[in-house]
């Protein structure tokens, strides 16, 4: 099982890198910016603003991802 895991791990390696920069850039707009008043849907919350940077982040990393038939990126 554990050797299944690291397999996509290291398989999705952009995405999941990706998705761990995204979800601490989140943390960090929470921490810094937030929203003061608690009305704000997405930015009143740490998990919110830490879900959708890793969202975020995981679609922007995967930009750059090589196409295995052409060994191309998106980009």
């Amino acid at each position: 099982m554990n050797k299944n895991i690291l397999g996509a791990i290291v398989k999705n390696g952009l995405y999941v890198i990706g998705a761990i920069i995204g979800a601490l850039g989140g943390y960090l707009y929470w921490h810094y910016i937030g929203c003061a008043t608690g009305t704000c849907p997405i930015t009143s919350s740490v998990i919110g603003t830490s879900v959708s940077g890793a969202i975020l982040g995981s679609l922007v990393f995967g930009l750059f991802v090589k196409d295995k038939k052409t060994g191309n990126g998106s980009l």
